[in-house]
């Protein structure tokens, strides 16, 4: 029955990710014209709050990596190695919302069946940190490669390296999940005579 799951989690995950890849263009266009419209209705205050402090962590992580950075507000400003410095918005809509999704979507498949409370909830809270941790180290790239290789190369590693890490990032995180939380859970029930 384990196996049967982990194989449901893993078609999931696949399924997922090959739509993804295939309507990739489509879903960054779609994301940019949401975006506009909600900068435009105002409907992004409540997350855009969010943003300074996320900037200012990314700032920390360019900081370990030898990027000389600095945040202020939603933007945030990185110099190359000539000296030359690049300014970057963040908006709502890069903090990562919609890696949230898909670990939402991919947590209502992978704890179907009979999981214990406290493993369940080891895996939304380490699936939950991982996609926060995984989306501070995705904007931090972005910005490294604006100062390091170039603008146009940051905003392509934005607008799709940024999908493929979030779905290689829940195939690592289910196949942790499974091996050791789920499974060693799983294991651990006592046996029901029927």
């Amino acid at each position: 029955m384990t196996k049967t799951r982990d194989r449901d989690v893993n078609l999931t995950l696949l399924a997922l990710a090959c739509s993804l890849l295939m309507l990739l263009p489509l879903v960054t266009t779609f994301n940019d014209m949401l975006t506009t419209w909600a900068l435009q209705l105002g409907a992004n205050n409540p997350l855009q709050t969010i943003v300074p402090v996320e900037a200012r962590m990314v700032v920390g992580l360019l900081g370990l990596a030898g990027i000389h950075a600095a945040a202020s507000g939603s933007y945030l400003v990185v110099w190359d190695g000539g000296g030359a410095m690049h300014t970057l918005f963040i908006s709502w809509n890069c903090i990562g919302w919609q890696s949230l999704v898909l670990l939402g979507v991919s947590l209502i498949t992978g704890l179907r069946g009979r999981h214990p409370i406290e493993a369940r909830v080891q895996v939304v809270v380490i699936g939950v940190a991982g996609t926060m941790l995984l989306n501070l180290l995705r904007v931090a790239a972005v910005a490294a490669i604006a100062a390091t290789i170039g603008v146009t190369p940051a905003i392509l590693f934005h607008d799709y390296g940024g999908t493929l890490l979030v779905i290689a990032y829940l195939f690592v995180f289910w196949t942790f999940a499974q091996r050791w939380i789920l499974g060693s859970a799983a294991s651990e029930e006592p046996e029901m005579d029927a």
